[in-house]
């Protein structure tokens, strides 16, 4: 009984696998193969008179109605006697995705759309099963990632399959077809990583692998496939392009490295490049201690960044004299600094912006060339051309303030002195209404207001109250005498 088991078993797994054989055999026959290839091989000639120029599931819409059902009603005959054909071409497989391709387009049911895609993929890989096409082993499954990831059908109503079953056939594409893969699935492929990555379905590595792979294929390809090179080319071109979106994220300093490195001989000179490629790196985690070609981009940069700041600081020095004033005044440069202040002058033609001009002037030509005879005609030129300006005049007052002893011999000249400066304080506190000016007046008034002359000085000195008194030295104004 056990030894019937034994046997039964046996003979079990040899059906099976015999069925197996068969199966494969009948989805790979071939006219030869078939107990029906004569009528398939008719079938076959009948329907290609209709799709001999059918190049592409557009053209389909050419044929008229009962054309296409000839021609329908023909391939599938010929399809399901000898799906192979002839074993030398896989008419067959392709002729059936464009008619089914086009049924997608035309149907409106959308079970039926289901259907009918679902028989596209399944040709995709019996065509792939049953047809290596020379030199490209895993033409067909490309051919079905291309499909799956663009669609299948009308704009608009067009049939995909996931990203996650997509990204399996082009995984089994590359392992397949290694560097005989071919062009069209770079760019679908990219994209399709772009996307798990970005959603967090590929670790980084993962993504890495692939887009090492990919660049191989086409450099294979640009250097030993002349017939394609231009189409490789292209796609690694579009394919990068979409891998930049990602790139920063799973690659590190090495491969921006390696990718700049390039692109630099002739752009040594070139101020955009350099600061790119410099801030690139460093993102990417490049050290100049550890990166000798960041090191040589930083130095190259560093030679134009001085360059630049040189002639950006001349132009900017030419445009803006009053700026270099106000520079060469904090370095202790008054006569340079007046200079430009007068630069700034000749180049102005705001009269408010003059009048601040030469009221800066005015206070470096007193505060600190003690040249007060020319700061207060500076001063007064500040006023000329701002009516209503009080500063001047404040300034101006404290110079008079500042001259009680040069400009007077006796103490009662000296005060006389004082009331001139008073006078400006109280002139500029009536025309500026500021309330900076005006309180600058009035501290200044009121340290000054109990310095008049004594009335007895004043008339031994041959003066009236209320009389008009000229005060020599460089000052050279008449004062109205008031007194204590």
């Amino acid at each position: 009984m056990v030894k019937l088991v034994k046997v039964f078993k046996v003979v079990l797994t040899l059906m099976i696998a015999m069925t197996l054989t068969n199966m494969s055999y009948a989805q790979c026959a071939t006219f030869n193969d078939s107990p029906n290839g004569d009528a398939a091989l008719k079938a076959h000639s009948v329907y290609r008179t209709y799709m001999s120029s059918i190049k592409s599931v557009d053209d389909m819409s050419r044929l008229k109605a009962e054309d296409f059902q000839i021609a329908f009603d023909n391939w599938k005959a010929a399809y399901e006697a000898a799906p192979a054909a002839d074993g030398k071409r896989p008419s067959h497989w392709r002729d059936g995705r464009k008619i089914y391709s086009y049924m997608i387009s035309s149907e409106a049911d959308e079970a039926k759309q289901k259907e009918y895609y679902d028989i596209v993929m399944k040709m995709y890989d019996e065509e792939q099963a049953c047809y290596k096409t020379k030199g490209q082993p895993s033409y067909a499954l490309g051919r079905k990632a291309f499909d799956m990831f663009y669609g299948i059908g009308a704009e608009g109503k067009k049939l995909r399959s996931s990203y996650d079953e997509t990204a399996e056939v082009l995984a089994k594409a590359i392992e397949i077809g290694g560097n005989a893969t071919e062009y069209i699935v770079l760019d679908p492929y990219a994209r399709v990583v772009v996307y798990q990555f970005t959603n967090e379905k590929m670790d980084k590595e993962t993504a890495r692998s692939v887009h090492t792979k990919l660049n191989e294929i086409a450099d294979h390809n640009i250097a030993n496939n002349a017939k394609l090179k231009a189409q490789y080319e292209y796609a690694k071109t579009t394919m990068n392009q979409v891998f930049a979106q990602i790139e920063r994220n799973i690659f590190d300093c090495e491969y921006f490295v390696n990718k700049i490195k390039p692109t630099y001989p002739g752009n040594e000179d070139d101020s955009e490049f350099l600061k790119a490629s410099i801030t690139t790196l460093k993102q990417q985690g490049c050290e100049s201690e550890s990166s000798p070609f960041l090191a040589e981009l930083e130095a190259n940069y560093a030679k134009y960044a001085n360059a630049e700041n040189e002639r950006r600081k001349a132009e900017f020095e030419a445009n803006n004299p009053a700026s270099v004033a106000n520079k060469l005044y904090k370095e202790g440069d008054f006569n340079g600094a007046i200079n430009k202040y007068k630069e700034a002058i000749a180049n102005e033609t705001d009269d408010s912006k003059k009048a601040g001009y030469h009221n800066s002037i005015a206070s470096i030509q007193f505060r600190k060339l003690k040249n007060k005879s020319a700061a207060r005609a500076s001063a007064l030129k500040a006023a000329g051309l701002r009516p209503g300006w009080g500063k001047p005049y404040l300034m101006i007052g404290d110079m008079y303030a500042s001259s009680t002893r040069s400009c007077g011999k006796e103490p009662w000249q000296q005060r006389m002195v004082v009331l001139a400066a008073v006078d400006k304080y109280a002139y500029a506190k009536r025309i500026d209404s500021d309330p900076d000016v005006q309180a600058e007046a009035n501290k200044k008034i009121g340290k000054y207001s109990g310095e008049k002359p004594e009335k007895g000085d004043v008339f031994m000195a041959g003066y009236k109250v209320g009389g008009s008194y000229k005060i020599g030295c460089w000052i050279g104004e008449n004062v109205k005498i008031r007194v204590n």
